[in-house]
């Protein structure tokens, strides 16, 4: 959870960036079939630039990847004249592969993700029966970072602040006046991610958000997932700490913790799991690379019977 120093940091950041007018431009890349929004960010004063939670397109079916939408946001990157810096992870995903291995092989940066990483391999290491070989150490990664912690965009600074509660190893980047949360929060007509899956935690996630949600109200929210919520047509992936606060369904100003856990174990406890939850799980705790070849020259996913 963010100590109190750095939640004062953090809102420093954002009141000096938007006195400044140094705030990151953002360009969402949706993938329709996941549901999930990648977000291209730079600082339009040096064209360094970010890429958060890519997608690696995956038919289930067929068992075959491709790069369609990963190629995409390439594209865009050299089309703008971006110099791609990092690429930043805010968890291990649930329901889309990343293409961050593609990305660096493509355009350069440095793969991050939190540091918390590391209880996510040793869970799921159990669960996928991996070999000694694979380490439980986060080494995947190019870089693990932990709550407060801080690098740079160009000119405009980042802070990773630890969020868990839907994952142990949650992250979001305040990137300048722009927070990007993953799946801890969803726009606020559809409310805020589960937190059932194994290290995941109602009460832990609660706590996150409310913190999360100190940070001024016009900091601009961005989001991992639009799934459209009832009524309306469109998918929305930006928000801001105002809209959360007056009009999450889950977690506005005035409801108090037990009633959050109350709710969002209730909830959690309907919901089937994720369609791509063990080949994404697989994939991402690796930082996106597919397990290694076997002696056939042929990489697998494993599809554990039974367990989960």
């Amino acid at each position: 959870m963010m100590s109190d120093a750095v939640l004062a940091a953090a809102t420093a950041q954002v009141n000096a960036a938007r006195a400044a007018g140094s705030v990151p431009v953002v360009r969402t890349f949706f993938d329709e079939p996941t549901f999930t929004a990648t977000h291209v960010v730079h600082d339009p004063a040096t064209r360094r630039a970010a890429i958060i939670d890519s997608v690696l397109d995956f038919d289930q079916a067929s068992g075959r990847t491709s790069h369609g939408s990963a190629d995409a946001i390439i594209a865009y990157v050299r089309e703008q004249g971006l110099t791609a810096d990092w690429l930043l992870e805010t968890h291990a995903h649930a329901d889309h592969l990343s293409a961050a291995p593609y990305l660096k092989e493509q355009l350069g940066g440095v793969v991050v993700i939190g540091r918390d990483i590391v209880t996510v391999q040793q869970t799921f290491g159990q669960v996928f029966n991996e070999p000694a070989s694979f380490a439980r150490d986060g080494s995947q990664f190019d870089r693990l970072l932990g709550d407060g912690e801080t690098f740079a965009l160009g000119a405009i600074p980042i802070v990773a602040l630890h969020v868990p509660g839907h994952t142990p190893a949650c992250l979001a980047y305040l990137i300048g006046d722009a927070l990007f949360v993953g799946d801890t929060l969803f726009m606020p007509d559809y409310g805020t991610a589960r937190a059932d899956f194994p290290g995941g935690s109602a009460r832990t996630l609660y706590r996150s958000i409310r913190r999360l949600l100190e940070l001024p109200r016009e900091t601009r929210i961005f989001l991992c997932h639009d799934y459209k919520a009832p009524e309306r047509d469109t998918f929305v992936w930006e928000t801001s700490v105002d809209a959360q606060r007056t009009g999450n369904v889950h977690v506005h100003d005035g409801i108090d913790e037990d009633a959050f856990v109350a709710m969002r174990e209730a909830r959690d406890a309907t919901l089937g799991m994720p369609r791509l939850i063990l080949p994404s799980v697989q994939v991402n705790m690796r930082g996106g690379q597919l397990p290694p070849p076997e002696a056939n020259g042929v990489r697998y996913l494993k599809l554990p019977l039974n367990l989960l």
